[in-house]
Parts: structure tokens; C-alpha cells; sequence
């Protein structure tokens, strides 16, 4: 089974079992966010990361560079505060 497949899957069986009326706010605020235009903006697969560094939970400095030393990986961006 391919990822796509098991996260469709996971969401398949989360909207079966989630209230109706989150479901119409996750499925209404995700259609208005998709209206704003934030979707031009993002990164599309292919794309070449820009070059960075930040600190970790630890305050150590991880550089991309480095990251790709040891082979590929996948970067996670989320929006909003947490």
C-alpha cells in the first residue's frame, strides 16, 4: 500500500467517525484557506528547499546542508502559533 493510499485511509476513517458539524468547519476553513491564495505560495514537490540553519529544542544549531549529508529527507512546515 502506498503512503497516499494509507493517508487517505486514515482520513477515510477519521471523517467516519468525527462529528458532522467539525468535520463541516475543518472541510469550511480548509476550502477558505485554499480562497486566499495561500496555496501559491508553498512549496511543491521538486522544489529545492532554500538553504538554512535553526536551533533545535536542545538550542543546537541544524544546518539543511548537514541534513542532506546523511541522505534525503522530508521538511514539515506548519502554519499558525502553537
Amino acid at each position: 500500500m502506498s503512503l497516499q493510499e494509507k493517508l487517505s485511509k486514515l482520513k477515510a476513517n477519521f471523517e467516519a467517525k468525527a462529528p458532522k458539524e467539525a468535520l463541516e468547519i475543518m472541510h469550511r476553513s480548509t476550502d477558505d484557506l485554499k480562497a486566499s491564495g495561500i496555496m501559491e505560495g508553498v512549496l511543491k514537490i521538486g522544489n529545492t528547499a532554500p538553504v538554512f540553519e535553526l536551533l533545535n529544542a536542545e538550542e543546537n544549531v541544524i544546518r539543511l546542508k548537514d541534513l542532506l549529508a546523511d541522505g534525503s529527507l522530508v521538511l514539515c512546515f506548519y502554519r499558525g502559533k502553537w
